[in-house]
């Protein structure tokens, strides 16, 4: 039988291994990315590592988290990141040039590829078919530094698309109505390739905002086919030699199929406070609306962003409706100032924020108390918005412009006539010259750290047993941000983890600081999902400088497991689920971690007597890297 796309790109990476869903395969990696969020440790990690060049054809550092440089902190830690790009050969994008996906998509990303980056919408460079995935920040330094990125073998879910969309839905109504058929879930584990005679009719954005909000279904990694309609996105962004076709042989065998008919979607929503929770929008018609935040690594597209202006364009939105559009990069800046296309959104009454992430991870544009929130982001996580009750909805750019001018939830069917698709034009401005490309020797540049840098802490390797209280009990879909909020303040200690530990589940419990303080070790005990979300390593690196030894959950999502291993926190899967029930927080544990095997059960021993069976999915060698005390040590000992 033939090959799918993803088994193509992963059979032409593969350096360790076998093909056989689930079990691990070692790929060369062809590029990387980091951004400033979760790249500055990145970095820290990459100097441990001792390597003085990237090994990667590509790494690239971009600055587009926390761009708002408030005190020393931010400004130093990108002075930090220019500098040591530069000794250590990848390029820079300083702040405000623009997202790092958008960026990516425009400038980097080629068909074929595999690219990892210390984000978890990397995916979204699978629009023009990379293979493009989230990893955890430790993960990118090895890559950078030459070693395979080990994942286990996905399976394949053929995404078949029929007819074309119409009317007012958009590309981000496909990932929706995935997201409500499989929920948050529903990818783990797997990749999802779309095909079929739909594709033909989606621009590359289209297909890059599917591909970005994939990461919501717990996904490898989503990915189109490199097509005629990829070659015209390359050439009009001045890449055409970057292209190569790359589509699924004619018998592609996939382990799972689903079918989608873009003719019958219609304008979708995602309600508080999960991507899944979705429903249609002319279902919540008469809602009031008190802000709308157009932008993000997922919408922020020149085609997104003209139509948006072609909708407001002689039109204002009320007073109550604060509207704000986060432009994705300057390229796309410069194509809708050429064409007319900033007055109209300025005359409309809304705020033309920063090329860069900004609301979407609390970066300012936070909602009013209790607010009602449109956003054409990709999570609507409980807080993440920056304002703890505020009420995010997710929906498509065109969506979020059309109930801006009418300040609530309206029907779809009283909106007239939809705006006309967006193509390319032929000569897209260039912004290359913005980025900072380093030197062919970087050996006389000196790296520049602020004292908001901190170095790396060494960790102990596991103990023979581990004893100690449960400290916290959480429940299902505990994301990175319940672990580690974003946000100005919390951000700009990314650099400092003694510092930026202090406010580890500060938005869950506020005590369990300084439970852990007290004690001085502690485990985790969780529901369902442990983990979802941002690829944000200091979600673990946190807890480990705290001294959580431990986490006992019902399931873990793909990104944060791996950083749970590369930090040397182990993590158990509860053989029974109905034992959640049955341990309390504040109960003596006793795992007898020495008796631990890839796969195998132990029995672990509460302080009342309780006796509850746990597992694992490790493994061999990721076992012996949490023994080591984490990646770091396991690469130092030779046993990675």
């Amino acid at each position: 039988m033939g090959k799918n796309i993803t088994r193509k790109i992963i059979a032409k990476h593969l350096v360790s291994g076998n093909m056989v869903p689930g079990e691990e395969v070692g790929l060369r990696i062809d590029q990387t990315l980091t951004q400033d969020a979760t790249g500055t440790m990145a970095w820290l990690q990459y100097e441990a590592i001792g390597i003085d060049r990237v090994r990667t054809d590509l790494s690239v550092s971009y600055v587009d988290h926390n761009t708002l440089q408030m005190g020393f902190r931010n400004p130093d830690d990108h002075r930090f990141l220019r500098t040591v790009a530069a000794k250590s050969g990848a390029v820079f994008s300083p702040a405000g040039t623009g997202i790092c996906h958008q960026l990516h998509l425009e400038n980097f990303a080629k068909p074929g590829a595999t690219l990892i980056g210390s984000d978890s919408h990397t995916p979204t460079a699978g629009g023009i078919g990379a293979m493009a995935m989230g990893a955890g920040g430790l993960s990118v330094a090895l890559a950078m530094a030459g070693e395979p990125y080990f994942i286990p073998m996905p399976k394949v879910v053929n995404v078949k698309l029929t007819g074309e969309l119409t009317g007012w839905a958009q590309g981000k109504d496909v990932i929706l109505e995935l997201l409500r058929r499989l929920t948050v879930k529903g990818g783990v584990g797997k990749v999802f390739e779309y095909s079929g005679p739909g594709v033909a009719s989606l621009s590359v954005p289209d297909r890059a905002t599917i591909t970005n909000m994939g990461a919501e279904l717990g996904a490898t990694t989503s990915i189109f086919p490199s097509d005629e309609t990829t070659r015209d996105f390359l050439t009009k962004m001045g890449r055409a030699d970057d292209w190569t076709e790359l589509v699924a042989d004619p018998d592609a065998e996939y382990d799972e199929v689903i079918t989608i008919d873009l003719s019958a979607l219609e304008p979708l929503v995602a309600q508080p406070h999960m991507p899944d929770q979705v429903c249609k929008v002319k279902d919540l018609a008469g809602k009031k609306i008190d802000q709308v935040a157009i932008g993000s690594c997922t919408n922020s597209s020149y085609s997104d962003l003209k139509n948006t202006a072609q909708i407001l364009a002689g039109r204002m939105t009320p007073p109550e409706t604060d509207l704000m559009i986060s432009p994705g990069s300057k390229q796309v800046m410069k194509m809708l100032a050429r064409e007319g296309l900033i007055e109209p959104l300025l005359d409309a009454g809304a705020r033309l924020l920063e090329c860069s992430c900004g609301p979407c991870i609390g970066m300012g544009g936070s909602p009013v108390s209790a607010g009602v929130s449109v956003r054409t982001f990709n999570r609507n996580f409980e807080g993440r918005s920056g304002t703890q009750d505020g009420q995010i909805f997710l929906v498509s750019a065109q969506t979020a412009a059309r109930l801006a001018l009418d300040g609530e939830f309206s029907d779809p069917a009283t909106w007239g006539p939809a705006p006309e698709r967006v193509t390319l034009p032929d000569d897209v401005p260039s912004i290359r010259e913005l980025f900072v490309f380093p030197p062919e020797d970087g050996s006389a540049v000196e790296v520049l750290r602020g004292p908001n840098i901190v170095a790396l802490e060494d960790f102990d390797a596991l103990p023979r047993s581990i004893e100690a209280k449960i400290l916290l009990k959480v429940g299902d879909n505990i994301t990175t941000d319940h672990i580690l909020p974003a946000g100005a303040q919390i951000t700009a200690l990314r650099s400092n983890i003694p510092a930026i530990s202090q406010y580890i589940f500060s938005r869950v419990d506020e005590g369990f600081v300084g439970r852990m303080k007290e004690h001085g070790k502690g485990v985790i005990l969780g529901g369902e999902n442990y983990g979802q979300g941002s690829s944000r390593e200091h979600a673990a690196l946190g807890p480990r400088h705290l001294g959580v030894k431990a986490v006992v959950v019902k399931s873990l999502a793909r990104i944060h497991r791996a950083n749970l291993i590369n930090f040397g926190i182990l993590p158990l899967l509860l053989e029974n689920p109905a034992d959640y029930d049955r341990l309390e927080q504040g109960a003596d544990l006793t795992i007898p971690a020495s008796e631990i095997t890839p796969g195998g059960a132990v029995n672990v021993i509460a302080g009342n007597g309780l006796t509850v069976s746990v597992t694992n999915d490790l493994t061999e060698k990721e076992l012996q890297i949490i023994q080591a005390g984490g990646l770091l040590n396991a690469v130092r000992e030779g046993k990675s």
